[in-house]
């Protein structure tokens, strides 16, 4: 299989190392210091499971590489709109294009027969339609990363804890091409289920990553501590249930519970969310991703989600005054 990592960060980095000690045929495309040390040292990757180096291909020319069978985007949500440049070069007429994003995908409302939203356009991710312009939903794979990496210097990826990216077809099909990534995946160490209902896999990832996200980086602190606060623990507890009957409203009824929720972000311990990070390094908030949409589906749907509105709206305002990009606004 021929699979090209486009933003090969922490996790697009990791995955494609792997991919390419399964066996796949690999082109990393990244940039600066971190593209110059994959060239010159390939991927080092340090981890409970054992410390590896895979050197594919790494390049910051798309074209270069040409069209493939999969592209992995490592991108974060807010950058698909703007990626057509770098990502089209490595489009063929089946390419694929693996998603693996934080909260719900610009496709969500797509592929869904029968259902009073299907083909419902999300502003919030696809604003305008312009992320169904550059990645059009035929070519969509949903992609739920259970997995924590970080990159401990330029061409180092530290792998924190998790191996498992769940997949799945917007139309719940079990397509050849899930078929033959995942298996690339798993020949590379990883897992890799095909799931005939990612939707289930969205909505349990998001109730803490609507929670956790977003309070972390309006109090700086970590999982653990936001969870060892009794006041900001029910206000945990609050955003999930709301984002349970959310998910409910659309039709999909994830089965876990708020406190096993709750505590398994606990133990993650000091761990910063990906949007303080982002935060401290003066980068765009994952936003309109994480809590942005699912405000936007409460609207649909006509849920109250009272404390998930106060919250979406206190950390647009942060985004707004602490990382000088725009935002577009919090809904009410």
């Amino acid at each position: 299989m021929r699979v090209a990592v486009l933003g090969a960060g922490a996790i697009g980095a990791y995955v494609g190392a792997a991919l390419h000690r399964g066996g796949s045929e690999v082109h990393l495309v990244a940039r600066g210091p971190h593209l110059a040390a994959l060239q010159a040292h390939g991927v080092r990757v340090l981890s409970p499971r054992g410390d590896f180096t895979a050197r594919p291909d790494a390049t910051d020319d798309p074209a270069r590489i040409g069209p493939v069978d999969v592209v992995f985007l490592g991108l974060k949500a807010q950058q698909y709109a703007g990626c057509a440049a770098l990502l089209h070069p490595l489009l063929g007429p089946d390419t694929a294009v693996v998603a693996a994003q934080n909260g719900i995908p610009w496709w969500y409302f797509h592929g869904l027969a029968g259902h009073r939203l299907q083909g419902r356009r999300l502003e919030t991710v696809d604003p305008g339609g312009a992320v169904s312009a550059v990645i059009p939903v035929e070519r969509a794979v949903g992609c739920v990363v259970y997995c924590s990496t970080e990159i401990a210097e330029p061409g180092v990826i530290r792998h924190l804890e998790g191996t498992r990216f769940s997949i799945g077809e917007p139309d719940g099909s079990v397509s050849a091409r899930c078929q033959a990534f995942s298996a690339a995946m798993v020949a590379g160490g990883l897992k890799c289920p095909v799931e005939p209902d990612l939707r289930q896999d969205i909505w349990i990832k998001l109730m803490g990553n609507v929670a956790f996200n977003p309070l972390s980086a309006l109090t700086r602190a970590t999982m653990v501590q936001i969870a060892g606060h009794p006041g900001a623990r029910r206000l945990v507890a609050a955003m999930m249930a709301e984002t349970l009957e959310i998910a409910q409203a659309t039709g999909v009824k994830p089965e876990v519970s708020i406190e096993r929720r709750i505590a398994g972000a606990e133990r993650v311990g000091h761990h910063k969310t990906s949007m303080l990070q982002d935060l401290e390094a003066g980068k765009e908030l994952e936003l309109d991703a994480i809590i942005g949409a699912v405000v936007e589906i409460a609207d649909l749907t006509g849920v109250a989600a009272p404390t998930l509105r106060d919250v979406h709206a206190a950390a647009d305002l942060l985004a707004r005054t602490c990382t000088h990009v725009p935002s577009k606004g919090a809904r009410r």
